[in-house]
């Protein structure tokens, strides 16, 4: 059975481009990526762009197009990301072949240095601006944040696939039925969910010299305020956490309120996380590109260390670290 990417060829990815209306000098280079393919490139007049061919199936047309309106929107209302270029027509999202594409203007820079007051202050102002943005309406084609049917979800993936031995099953379906018994009782209200980038680290933020842009929001869903927070900063350090989580605060209100309220979600969305990406790892196999990059998903020793995360995670979630 081919991969969903199995025909997207060199050839194929110059003339998406070249369809509409944009004409690379060189060959397109491929960045790191997963779940889609995102390839960086130079057109006749020397602009850089990034182009990003969506994984077909994953996402509807009305939520990528949703997407692509939440970053329009966020560009208008001045806060730092990358909208999707538009054609003449106002469309961002194209189709060539099998493929739905969007092209977006290229964004350079590095991370924010978490040491680095100044940084941590400039990023609590990026997201202060995104989220009040982002409150004034709601997704209508973007999943929502489910705690506990998420790990459900997972448990059910990771269970049916073949790396487990029996022992390792058990000893995952016990774990996680625990984890999941905690997240039943995470309430997640109606007026805590807003707009959320929703894959909020380090490695979609880039700037330089404090200016810094939110990228790849391909992630994005209705979730708490708290969700594009938590993955920034560096939870086994609690005294460090503090510090930073402080700077980041104050940035952040310098236009809202901080959701101080929202503190007791962390260690629950850490635990969904967690439960989460080793379902991705195990639901996208068939992806060569999956192989190749995640090797040690095949080897017993990462089921075991898996393991031990989610029993580490699970204490974590009855004596968060955050109190400690």
């Amino acid at each position: 059975m081919s991969h969903p990417f199995s025909a997207l060829s060199p050839d194929l990815v110059m003339s998406a481009i070249e369809s509409i209306g944009i004409w690379p000098s060189g060959e397109p280079f491929a960045l790191n990526s997963y779940e889609n393919r995102v390839l960086m490139f130079r057109d006749d007049t020397g602009a850089r762009w990034v182009v990003k061919f969506y994984r077909p199936g994953r996402w509807s047309n009305e939520a990528i197009e949703e997407e692509h309106a939440f970053l329009t929107e966020l560009t208008q209302a001045g806060v730092p990301v990358v909208a999707p270029w538009r054609d003449a027509h106002c469309r961002s999202l194209h189709t060539f072949g099998p493929f739905r594409f969007a092209l977006f203007s290229q964004c350079s820079g590095q991370a924010p240095e978490l040491d680095n007051p100044d940084h941590l202050f400039a990023l609590g102002e990026v997201l202060g601006r995104l989220h009040e943005v982002a409150a004034q309406a709601p997704f209508q084609h973007r999943d929502t944040l489910r705690l506990a049917e998420g790990v459900s979800d997972a448990e059910r993936r990771v269970l049916a696939s073949p790396w487990l031995n029996d022992h390792q099953a058990r000893a995952y379906q016990r774990v996680v039925n625990k984890i999941r018994q905690h997240l039943e009782s995470v309430a997640l209200s109606a007026e805590c969910m807003i707009r959320a980038h929703g894959d909020c680290h380090l490695g979609n933020v880039l700037g330089r010299d404090g200016d810094f842009h939110l990228v790849d929001f391909d992630d994005c869903l209705m979730a708490p305020a708290i969700q594009d927070v938590w993955m920034l900063l560096p939870m086994e350090e609690p005294q460090q956490w503090r510090t930073q989580l402080s700077e980041i605060v104050e940035g952040y209100e310098e236009t809202r309120p901080f959701p101080h309220e929202q503190m007791s979600l962390i260690e629950p969305l850490r635990a969904y996380r967690l439960t989460r990406h080793a379902t991705w790892l195990v639901s996208r196999w068939e992806d060569p590109a999956f192989p190749r990059a995640f090797p040690w998903l095949a080897e017993a020793g990462y089921w075991d260390q898996h393991i031990r995360q989610l029993e580490q995670q699970l204490l974590q979630l009855e004596t968060p670290l955050w109190l400690a």
